[in-house]
């Protein structure tokens, strides 16, 4: 299974490289495989690469998405006591 994520980019840098925004952790990624991307824009991100832009909302969306999924996981994981 592979998963590509919505990602802000926070910086852009030289050799068509950007630094994102990964909830809350930088990375450093290429932007070789999309064209005109500005800081602020969200670009899907899959093994280090950008694969293209995504719309804002959208990106806001999904990535609300995984946070719900996220604290699903923990409330099953997490044993209650009695």
């Amino acid at each position: 299974m592979c998963l590509a994520l919505p990602c802000r980019i926070v910086e852009l840098r030289a050799g068509e490289q950007a630094l994102i925004d990964v909830a809350g952790v930088g990375k450093e990624i290429s932007l070789a495989l999309v064209e005109d991307v500005a800081v602020g824009d969200y670009v899907i991100v899959h093994v280090g690469y950008a694969l293209t832009r995504l719309d804002p909302d959208e990106a806001e969306k999904t990535l609300a998405l995984f946070a719900e999924l996220g604290e699903a996981a923990l409330r099953e994981a997490t044993p209650t006591v009695p």
